[in-house]
């Protein structure tokens, strides 16, 4: 039997079901977490064989000590997954330190989450990025902004989400970046003037995809999280071919194996001297995990089936037995609390109710990129979806 120990397998919320289907496909399922075991979805306790808790994931040593712990008990740990942004370089190094050999190892994460190093490999896989600089001092920010031309964009590095993400407008906001930026490494780039599409993939161990999606975000997540605006995002309900030719190439220069992948992409809304002609691709960052929030629900709305399973598949028997239905658009709204909308959530279900297939609350800890309250509904027109939007977004503010 397989031995898998799953990181955080509590959060997000549906994460259970990535080791129920584990579960279900034969493997020893090992969870570490900081929630009392008592307190842990019933679903998730019924999908482990053993939980270990820790007092805080932070602790290296005390999750060390927990892989340490099954490794003695069990044997030789098979893979060790968190599937979670937050916590891939510590993966990684769990994995050098015990030789899990299922997943990239402290070595390979640099081109992983260093969004400088990225580059490099889109370049390899032929797609062309935003010009960068490694920010230093206000001097060669300035001169490197002034290069490109205002605005730019600012962002760790090395980080999460859009958290400290910022776009600069002028040499004024230039300055009181460089004099209020935290300790962080930080990249700035030429603004590019394009929406953001995604190639979502489960990939084998040869690189080849076992599932296929991808949405599309039609405002800047950096707007939302920064502006407290409302999260807006979609599933296609077909890929376009040249987004996943770019997301095949990009899984071929990275030498993705056997993983989850989110890879973002920048669709030129216009021309763009230096970066391309209208609808040009660009590569943006790779995310080697599943999209966040509740993406994963959507996916298996989105194609009527459940990539959970074909997750756990490809984990187990490195190939799919899940089939995949009919595609729709899967749409995402989240509203800010607050704000006076013309349709209340009354409305909104009774209006929508033969499309929605999920709504409810967002944790606190993920509403200030994905808001307050959520709707999530099925289409099978761009028309009907758009229309959708155009209602939750209404407000008496409006002018």
């Amino acid at each position: 039997m397989k031995n898998f120990v799953f990181i955080s397998p509590n959060f997000p919320m549906t994460y259970w079901k990535f080791c129920r289907e584990l579960r279900n496909n034969g493997m020893r399922v090992l969870g570490i977490g900081d929630c009392p075991y008592n307190e842990l979805l019933q679903e998730l306790r019924d999908s482990l064989d053993e939980y270990y808790k820790v007092s805080s994931l932070e602790n290296n040593d005390e999750v060390f000590k927990a892989v340490a712990f099954f490794s003695f008990k069990y044997g030789k740990i098979d893979w060790l997954e968190s599937n979670n942004e937050y916590w891939l370089m510590r993966d990684a190094w769990l994995r050098t330190e015990f030789n899990i050999t299922t997943g990239p190892k402290s070595a390979d994460m640099y081109k992983i989450k260093y969004k400088s190093a990225m580059k490099e490999f889109y370049a390899k896989a032929g797609l062309p990025t935003a010009r960068y600089h490694l920010v230093e001092g206000y001097d060669d920010a300035a001169e490197f902004a002034n290069t490109v031309g205002y605005p730019v964009v600012v962002k760790p590095d090395n980080g999460v989400g859009a958290n400290n993400t910022y776009k600069l407008h002028n040499d004024e906001e230039l300055r009181f970046f460089i004099d209020t930026k935290d300790d962080n490494v930080y990249i700035m780039e030429e603004f590019v003037n394009g929406y953001v599409q995604t190639y979502d993939a489960i990939v084998d161990s040869q690189g080849n995809p076992l599932f296929e999606s991808g949405n599309i975000t039609p405002y800047s997540l950096m707007d939302i999280v920064n502006g407290n605006g409302d999260s807006v995002y979609y599933l296609v309900k077909d890929l376009p071919e040249a987004i996943r030719d770019a997301g095949l190439r990009t899984v071929e220069a990275f030498g993705v194996k056997s993983r989850f992948i989110h890879l973002e992409f920048f669709v030129l809304n216009e021309d763009q001297e230096g970066l391309g002609k209208k609808g040009d691709i660009l590569g943006l960052e790779v995310n080697m995990r599943p999209a966040g929030g509740f993406t994963p629900e959507m996916y298996n709305y989105s194609q009527e089936t459940d990539v959970y399973k074909i997750w756990a598949d490809m984990v187990a028997f490195d190939h799919n037995t899940k089939p995949i239905g009919n595609h729709h658009y899967c749409a995402f709204y989240s509203r800010r609390d607050g704000r006076h909308y013309k349709l209340d959530d009354y409305e909104i279900m009774m209006k929508y109710k033969p499309q929605l297939v999920m709504w409810g609350r967002i944790p606190e800890a993920l509403s200030g990129a994905m808001a307050n309250q959520m709707y999530v509904a099925n289409f099978d027109t761009e028309e009907e979806m758009l229309a959708y939007y155009a209602d939750l977004s209404a407000t008496f503010d409006e002018a």
